[in-house]
């Protein structure tokens, strides 16, 4: 089973968070919607459904075509992207610094 990343274990693994955190992560590229589906563990189904929320707040962009594929990236030049990446990099300075003992007992969001 892979490792969840510290932004996935403190929002929780919705699909709209793992979405978000695979192009996090891998923000100096740009996927299709497939790639996007498959390397972040969210159905086709369910990427369809959320994916046009995150055009609309312009969190992603259209890069380039390749035949019929249309690829996409984070735009890092939205307001909301920019303190997504700093909330994501304050995560990662604060967990890590975090004995082991101490990120494993970080309580999983409920879902209530």
């Amino acid at each position: 089973m892979e490792e969840e990343s510290y932004f996935v274990k403190v929002f929780g693994s919705s699909p709209m968070i793992k979405v978000l955190d695979f192009l996090l992560t891998f923000r100096e590229y740009d996927y299709t919607l497939t790639e996007i589906s498959e390397n972040s563990g969210v159905a086709w189904s369910t990427l369809h459904q959320i994916f046009p929320k995150l055009k609309a707040l312009d969190i992603v962009k259209e890069t380039r075509k390749i035949g019929r594929a249309t690829l996409y990236k984070l735009n890092e030049d939205n307001s909301i992207v920019k303190q997504m990446i700093k909330m994501e990099t304050e995560i990662i300075r604060e967990i890590s610094g975090m004995s082991k003992k101490e990120t494993k007992t970080i309580p999983k969001p409920s879902l209530s």
